[in-house]
Order: C-alpha cells, then structure tokens, then sequence
C-alpha cells in the first residue's frame, strides 16, 4: 500500500483545497490497496469487532457523496441510492451483523467509488476553495480513519499474509527518568486558522492551567511489560480497578492480545500473518485501558490525562505558543514519526529522537495509540460541526481518549490535539501505553 503523504493543512485558499484533494487522492490510494483482495477474502468476517472489508470499501464513498455532494445539491441523483446507501449507515448497523447485508461486492464498490471521485473533484473545481477545502479534509480524515480500521481487520485475519512491512530506524538507549512538564498555562485544542481541519471536539482553543507533573520520556516496551507479566501482574487484583479486574478474569486475560507463550516461557506474536518472537524494545501494543491502568499502578505510576498529554507534546514553552507538531511546524516525514501504515507495527523506543517535543518527550505521534485516564467530553463551548453525529453522541458513557496516533494512522489523520476514543475494554485496535506522575 502507499504511504499516505503530509500535507500542508495551514494553506487556506487554492492551497488548502489542493491539500484536500491530495489528501482524498492519498487515502483513496491506501484504500485500494488494502481491498486487494478476492471477493472471499473482502466478505469474511474476520472479527466480530470489525466490518468485513467489502463493507468499509464502499462505506468511505457513500460517505464521500453524502458530504461532497449529496449536502451540497441534495436533488443531485445519487451514484449510492437511498435503498443502497442506508447499508451503509455505522449507526444503523453494528458490525458484526454487517455480513448479513446485501452489500455490493468488491467490483461494484470500486465502480461507485470511482464514480463519486470523479463527481467530487468535478464539483470541486466548480466551488469555492475557502468553502470546500474543510469539508473535502474532513471527509479525506474520515477515509484515512477507515484506512486504519481496515488494518485492524487485517490484523485481526488469519492465513498468509496479504501485506509487506517497510522498515523503521533502529531504535536507541534513552533516559531512564521521567520528562518533567513544569506547571503553568498552555493553550489546549487545535488552532482553527493553522488546522483548518481540526474536528468539532479539538475545539475552542482555550487557556489551560496545568500544575507541574512527570511523563514517561517514551512509550512502555514490551520488555518493561513482559517483566509485569512475569510479576504475576494478571493475577493480582489490588492493581486492577473493580471493572478491570471483573473484565480481566471474565475474559481470561493473560498478555497483551497477540502475544503467546511457547514452550520455553518466551514470547510469540502473529502480526499480518507472520509469527515473531516479541521484539523487547518495541513499544507495548494491543492492551486495552483497565491493562493500561494496572500496568500504570505496578510501575508505581499513573496514566497521563489526555489534558497533560497534549501539553507535554505540543507546547513551546521557550516561546509560549503551540508547535504544529511535538518537533515544530515542518510536516511529518520517516525521520520524526512511524505512520502512514506501511510499518506494520510500532518502530523500537528511541527510533525518532528528532521527532521529540520541546520537552524532550518521543514518539509522541505515531506508533501507537496511548491511553490517557480522561473520559471522552466536551470542551468548554463545544459546537457540533457539520457532522454532528461525530462526536456529540459519544460523549460521556464509558468511552476513553487515546492520543497520538500509530504506525498505521495517516499524517493526515492526526495532530497533537487530535482526540481519539474507545471502550476501556478495546485491544484489536493499535494501543499502547506512556506513564505519568506527580511532581
């Protein structure tokens, strides 16, 4: 699959829309690539947790003309017919019984798809750059997400493997203590005018006042995990919260979701069709957040709010204002970050020191997704954006944030005050683990 590329999300004008349709043409790209596949393959359902992939393939199109076209000339005839599109509809239908649908196969989907892009860009050319620009990265954010969800399903496969991992730098010996983020205010959420696609729940920016606290300098290994294992970590209940500890013996939880013991006591993993002796120096992924937060109480530690996290990534406090990204204001390239998904796992601790922020905290973008202790709810003035079913119906409940991005998350699809969420109890996805403390 392709490399979905770093674009330059500041530009407003005739460069902010040619960053979109880039952005569109990126994720479409990744998405072609990962649906590469026969008619059995894209219809399975690998996981009850996941849609099979024929369903997100044409998902991302009928999505696609909804906001770029249907919102804009609803008496437009559509390429997915109400009858058809209505298949589609992630709140109508749970994805374990998406198979059950009459969806359209895999050739088909590619024609729709096909058809709609060469609608929107049609219809892009005709509008107004200011006014599309944020709509077309919006909706380009959406498939890139998708992109990434389809990784999980083929995490998730069994059989040969379909995909081929690029590699990532090596990684490098790094301080042992903990980043101290000394207290004070910080502007929280994203700047609308330099992140014109920042979604409804990054904003309003707003002044923070934050005390002192201490954060890991990189990601928890799977060599600082396999040693809680060792502890008998699964099996003491005093470090797992009531829920936790229920979630953890009812599902028999032993070791992070792709690990497995082989018969001299180390450790194996699938990964995309490949067994692998775990790598120690990677950082610890497919742990859900009551893992997280035992782990976080073994260590003598906690897990960082989400609040924290973002000031510890993207806050400057030399000059007082926000970088762009942890490193500055220049894009994401293979040198400062592991994403876009053709890694096909987390690079080792301490491969990106010129991806570290102005505190000196690594691979905060990237790798894999970190559970924070916040619950997933507004900011103070929170406004829906044009699809209000983003965010709003997910607030509360028992949903937790996750920041930062992964390996197979696109650089168009994350910042440092992106906000992703999930239940606690959610592994397949790509989730690892950074610590925190009180200074």
């Amino acid at each position: 699959m392709s490399t979905p590329t770093s674009t330059e999300h500041g530009a407003t004008g005739a460069a902010g829309l040619e960053a979109a349709v880039a952005a569109l043409e990126s994720a479409r790209r990744a998405t072609l690539a990962l649906t590469d596949a026969d008619d059995a393959e894209l219809t399975a359902q690998h996981s009850p947790l996941m849609s099979p992939l024929v369903w997100d393939l044409a998902h991302v199109g009928q999505q696609e003309e909804q906001w770029l076209l249907q919102a804009a000339d609803p008496d437009r005839e559509p390429v997915f017919h109400p009858a058809i599109a209505c298949l589609y509809d992630a709140f109508e239908h749970p994805r374990a019984t998406r198979t059950q649908l009459p969806l359209l196969d895999a050739t088909a989907s590619r024609r729709a798809l096909a058809e709609v892009r060469g609608r929107v860009l049609d219809a892009l050319e005709r509008a107004h750059p200011d006014d599309a620009h944020s709509t077309a990265g919006m909706v380009a954010q959406h498939e890139f997400q998708h992109d990434e969800t389809m990784l999980a399903t083929h995490g998730l496969r069994t059989g040969a493997p379909l995909l081929t991992a690029t590699p990532t730098p090596p990684g490098r010996p790094v301080p042992a203590e903990a980043v101290l983020v000394p207290a004070g205010p910080f502007l929280l959420g994203a700047d609308p005018v330099a992140e014109p696609w920042a979604l409804d729940n990054e904003l309003p920016q707003h002044e923070v006042h934050l005390p002192a606290f201490r954060i890991g300098r990189v990601p928890v290994s799977n060599g600082e995990w396999a040693q809680f294992v060792d502890a008998g970590g699964y099996d003491d209940p005093r470090l797992w919260s009531t829920t936790g500890w229920a979630h953890r013996t009812a599902q028999g939880l032993r070791a992070p979701m792709t690990w497995e013991p082989d018969g001299a006591g180390w450790w194996t993993q699938r990964r995309f069709g490949v067994v692998r002796t775990v790598d120690p120096a990677e950082p610890v992924q497919h742990v859900d957040f009551h893992e997280a937060q035992a782990y976080a109480r073994w260590a003598g530690a906690r897990l960082p709010t989400e609040v924290e996290w973002e000031k510890a990534c993207a806050w400057d406090p030399a000059t007082g204002r926000r970088r762009r990204w942890p490193w500055g204001d220049d894009p994401a390239t293979a040198q400062r970050a592991n994403l876009g998904g053709t890694a096909l796992g987390p690079a080792q601790v301490g491969a990106y020191p010129a991806g570290a922020s102005a505190y000196g905290v690594e691979q905060m973008i990237g790798d894999v997704w970190e559970w924070t202790s916040s619950a997933f709810t507004p900011w103070p003035g929170f406004s829906p954006m044009l699809y209000d079913s983003y965010s709003a119906p997910f607030f509360g409940g028992d949903h937790r944030v996750l920041r930062g991005g992964a390996w197979a998350t696109a650089a168009g699809a994350v910042r440092p005050s992106f906000r992703n969420w999930d239940h606690p109890i959610r592994r397949q996805v790509f989730t690892g683990v950074r610590l925190a403390w009180d200074a």
